[in-house]
């Protein structure tokens, strides 16, 4: 699945490129406020954490543009057990993702842009890291979570000249992250705040 996507967005990328349309390359980086969502999650807690990664501006028109971008985001949530008011055991589910967004860009304004589009990651690696009272551990949890995570992104972004830009954006999961039966179903969830440039 993984492969199959990546070729058609090198496909749709030589497409517009066959258009001579306007490209520009950068990077970016920033933080993530990352969650766990949906069944059974009254005991998680967000994760803050980054993300950075490298992004293609390929223009349109003068309104519209195209963003691929490839990103490294570190995710998952925080959570505390206790059990009859006494405290167990807290910890970090940490979930890193290879990430692909596929933006497209609005201009409404100069500089000012409302992007949004599809997002397919690539799990990475996945641990429990956990400390209790008396003891603490870290978890391989790979096994548990499904390898691959489709989403959708709606954003914002501030483009200023000379290359410098600014950019704010929540990513929802619509896909259940768990690869184990369970009757819960559990999405990503989370708030990007970064700040890139193009070159």
């Amino acid at each position: 699945i993984m492969r199959k996507l990546i070729l058609t967005v090198f496909v749709a990328i030589a497409a517009i490129f066959s258009l001579n349309a306007q490209t520009m390359f950068g990077a970016k980086v920033g933080g993530n406020f990352a969650s766990i969502i949906g069944d059974d999650t009254e005991n998680l807690d967000v994760r803050t954490i980054f993300h950075v990664g490298i992004v293609a501006e390929i223009e349109v028109s003068d309104k519209f543009s195209f963003q691929p971008e490839l990103m490294y985001s570190a995710q998952g949530a925080k959570y505390k057990d206790s059990e009859d008011g006494g405290f167990l055991y807290d910890g970090t589910f940490k979930l890193d993702y290879l990430n692909v967004p596929l933006m497209a860009k609005y201009y409404v304004s100069e500089g000012f842009s409302l992007e949004a589009g599809p997002q397919v990651g690539l799990l990475l690696s996945a641990k429990d890291d956990w400390e209790g009272t008396s003891e603490s551990g870290e978890d391989d949890i790979k096994d548990d979570i499904k390898s691959i995570d489709f989403g959708v992104n709606v954003g914002i972004g501030y483009k200023l000249e000379g290359g410098l830009n600014l950019g704010a954006r929540y990513n929802l999961g619509l896909s259940d992250i768990n690869d184990f039966e369970t009757s819960g179903k559990n999405q990503n969830g989370n708030i990007q705040v970064s700040v890139g440039y193009f070159f």
